[in-house]
C-alpha cells in the first residue's frame, strides 16, 4: 500500500505509530494520525492549524485516548480498522484527484472527510472549519494536468428535442396510471383547470398500502398533513414558471425529470417513486413548498426512495453507478458512451457482460483503450456527473428496447444494444479497437437470448 506514499506522507504514518507507543496505546487509531499531522505540517497545512491556534501540545490535551499500564513491547504497532479505512480512502483521493502518488496532503484531506468521525469532532470543538480548509486542501492536491477535450461533449451542444412527447410514455405502469385517474378527479373537483404537482402528490398519498407512502410517512409526509398544507395554499403562483399546457410548467418539467430518474434507475415505466425523485430534482411548485414546509430533507427522502430499488440490484443502475466511478477514476465529471461500455463489463454478471467475455473483452484491456482515448482529466470528484447527449440517447435507445419487449427494466443487453446505435461513439470505437463490431454484438446478443 505504502509504495505509493510520498516521503513525507509515509513520515506521518510512521509518526503515527510513535505517538501511540509515546501515549502507550496498543493500537494505532485516526487519533494519532491527527497529531501527526500537526506534528509533521509545513507550507499551507501548518497554516491552515495556526490560524485556528492548533498545535500538538494542544491537540493531546484535548484528545482522550486509553493509555495501557503495560509497557509496549512491539516495534511496530497495527492500525485499528478506522485507521485502516482512512489509509485506503486516502488512496482512492489521490487517483480521484489525477495524481499517481499520495501527499501529505491527501492523508489530511481522508482524516477530515468522515463527517462524524471523533477527529472531525475534535477539530470542531477547537474551531476549525472542515469545509473551508477541505475546500482549500481539494485544489492544493488537484493535479495540474492539461486537459483532454472529451470527443463527445459537443453533443451537449445540441438544442434539446421536444420533450413533450416523452410524456406520452410516463402512465405506462399501472401504478402510475392510478395515481394519474386520482389526479385527474382531484382536478375536476377543484376549481383548476390544469394539473399541478399538488394533486399528483395527493393522488400518491392516496394509496396507503404502497410502500413509498410508508416512507413517506415517516417523513410526516401523510394524505392527512399535505392536505391541511393545501388548504393554506393562496396561490399556485409556484406552478406556473413556464407555458401552460395539460400540466402546469413544474409538473411539466416534474413528469420529464421522473422519466429521465426512472431510465436512470433501470426502469422502463415511470413509477410513483419516479414522480417524487422528480418533485425533488425540480425543487419548485406546491407540492415542493408542501414539502419544505413540513422541513423535508430532500437528500434523505430521496435516499430513502432509492434505497428499496437499489436492493432489487438493477442491472442498469449497477452499469449506471460503475460507469460513474469509472469517470471518476480517470478525474473527470463527464459520463460518455465509453463509460456506459465499461460499466457494462464491470456489472460482469448480466447478459451484455456476458456477450462481451464471449467476444474475449475484458475490463484490464477496455480501461486501456479508454484511457488512451480521453486521457486523465482533472475536474475534482465532488463535482455533479453529467452525462454526453449521446450517452443520453443510448439510455433512451435501450429504454425503447425493453419497452418494445414489454421488460419492467432496463437490461444490460439492452444497454450493448443501444450501443451498436452510434456507430460514431467512443464506445464503439473503443470496441473496434479491441476488434469487435457491431454485428458480433447484435449477434452475441441474439445467441444469449436464443433468437
Amino acid at each position: 500500500m505504502f509504495e505509493k506514499f510520498t516521503e513525507k506522507a509515509i513520515n506521518v504514518v510512521s509518526q503515527s505509530q510513535e505517538i501511540a507507543k509515546e501515549l502507550k496505546n496498543s493500537k494505532v487509531m485516526p487519533e494519532h494520525l491527527l497529531l501527526a499531522l500537526v506534528k509533521e505540517a509545513k507550507g499551507i497545512s501548518l497554516k491552515i492549524f495556526k490560524s485556528y491556534d492548533i498545535d500538538y501540545d494542544k491537540l493531546v490535551k484535548v484528545i482522550n485516548l486509553n493509555s495501557s499500564s503495560d509497557t509496549i513491547q512491539q516495534q511496530t504497532l497495527p492500525f485499528d480498522t478506522e485507521y485502516k479505512e482512512i489509509l485506503k480512502h486516502t488512496l482512492d483521493l489521490a487517483t480521484k484527484s489525477g495524481n499517481q502518488t499520495v501527499l501529505y496532503e491527501h492523508l489530511f484531506l481522508a482524516v477530515i472527510s468522515e463527517k462524524k468521525s471523533n477527529n472531525v469532532k475534535i477539530l470542531e470543538n477547537l474551531g476549525f472549519d472542515i469545509y473551508k480548509s477541505r475546500s482549500l486542501l481539494e485544489k492544493l492536491v488537484q493535479k495540474k494536468i492539461k486537459k483532454i477535450y472529451h470527443p463527445e461533449i459537443d453533443d451537449n451542444k445540441d438544442n434539446e428535442s421536444n420533450r413533450s412527447q416523452a410524456t406520452d410514455s410516463i402512465f405506462d405502469s399501472e401504478e402510475s396510471s392510478a395515481v394519474f385517474e386520482r389526479a385527474v378527479a382531484k382536478l375536476s373537483a377543484s376549481s383548476y383547470e390544469i394539473l399541478g404537482t399538488e394533486q399528483i402528490i395527493s393522488s400518491i398519498l392516496e394509496d396507503k398500502n404502497s410502500e413509498l407512502t410508508s416512507i413517506l410517512a415517516k417523513y410526516g409526509i401523510t394524505e392527512e398533513n399535505f392536505e391541511e398544507k393545501l388548504k393554506n395554499i393562496q396561490s399556485r403562483q409556484s406552478e406556473y414558471e413556464g407555458r401552460q399546457i395539460i400540466f402546469t410548467p413544474n409538473a411539466f418539467t416534474t413528469m420529464n425529470l421522473a422519466l429521465q430518474t426512472a431510465k436512470e434507475l433501470g426502469s422502463s415505466v415511470v413509477l410513483p417513486e419516479h414522480i417524487v425523485l422528480g418533485i425533488l430534482k425540480t425543487k419548485r411548485g406546491v407540492a415542493y413548498d408542501i414539502f419544505k414546509e413540513l422541513k423535508i430533507n430532500d437528500d434523505d427522502l430521496a435516499h430513502s426512495i432509492i434505497k428499496p430499488i437499489e436492493k432489487q440490484m438493477p442491472e442498469t443502475l449497477t452499469i449506471l453507478r460503475l460507469a460513474k466511478e469509472e469517470a471518476r477514476r480517470l478525474g473527470r465529471n463527464i459520463v460518455g458512451t465509453e463509460m456506459f461500455l465499461l460499466g457494462i463489463i464491470g456489472e460482469a454478471t448480466g447478459i451484455g457482460a456476458q456477450v462481451l467475455n464471449e467476444l474475449e473483452i475484458n475490463i484490464k484491456d477496455a480501461r486501456s483503450v479508454v484511457e488512451s482515448m480521453i486521457g486523465f482529466g482533472n475536474e475534482y470528484f465532488d463535482k455533479e456527473i453529467v452525462f454526453t447527449k449521446r450517452a443520453k440517447r443510448v439510455l433512451e435507445k435501450a429504454w425503447e428496447l425493453a419497452k418494445k419487449e414489454h421488460k419492467t427494466k432496463i437490461e444490460s443487453s439492452h444497454m450493448l444494444l443501444a450501443l451498436t446505435t452510434e456507430p460514431e461513439s467512443l464506445a464503439m470505437k473503443a470496441l473496434e479497437q479491441l476488434g469487435v463490431d457491431a454485428v458480433e454484438i447484435k449477434e452475441g446478443v441474439k445467441k444469449f437470448l436464443n433468437l
